[in-house]
């Protein structure tokens, strides 16, 4: 279920108050409060009067748990400016706009809102598709992969792993089998040590 409170004509432009609401989408309501007190900014107190009004709409209008709730969505639009004029040289006056701004916040107890983990600030890291670390994570996520598509071969690799660096052997030359088999010389010898016996 989806719980809202809205907050209009809130004193702070919209610019402001965005840095602020981007900080607590996707986390548990205190969480969200924690980040808020301990924000000092005028937007992070704007804003976390509003929160605390969407969780007690939840608690006291629908019933529900402030632990089990989430911020869906911290929106921030723009409301109505106020237009100001200072004065300027030269008998000239210029405009001061004194911006609005609309404050948003949906909870919601659903399990399908992830949690957010801490944003990474630097830029993201493109992977070449033929560095061996592609989409599935490097070379061990590979070998799991193949795992699973080949438990023989799995078993092996396991088994030569735990030996260490395996050492080259030598290869076994077999000859082809013809359809008449020769006779061996160990055969033969035996055959004639018979015959001459006999």
């Amino acid at each position: 279920m989806e719980v809202r409170s809205v907050y209009k004509y809130a004193r702070i432009s919209p610019k402001k108050a965005r840095d602020v609401a981007r900080e607590i989408q996707g986390l548990s309501v205190s969480d969200a409060l924690d980040a808020l007190n301990f924000t000092p900014r005028k937007a992070a107190f704007l804003i976390g009067k509003t929160l605390k009004s969407a969780v007690a709409n939840a608690e006291n209008n629908h019933d529900l748990v402030a632990e089990a709730l989430h911020v869906k969505e911290a929106n921030i639009s723009q409301g109505p400016m106020f237009r100001r004029f200072k004065p300027r040289a030269r008998g000239s006056a210029s405009a001061i706009r004194k911006r609005t701004s609309h404050i948003f916040i949906i909870l919601t107890d659903e399990i399908g809102i992830e949690e957010k983990a801490g944003r990474s600030r630097g830029p993201k890291k493109k992977e070449k598709p033929g560095d061996g670390k592609g989409a599935s994570g490097g070379p061990a996520a590979d070998q799991q992969e193949r795992a699973a598509a080949d438990p023989e071969a799995a078993a092996m690799a396991a088994a030569a792993s735990e030996e260490g660096p395996a050492e080259p052997e030598e290869a076994a030359v077999t000859e082809p089998a013809s359809a008449d088999p020769e006779p061996s010389a160990t055969e033969t010898t035996e055959e004639e040590s018979e015959k001459s016996a006999g």
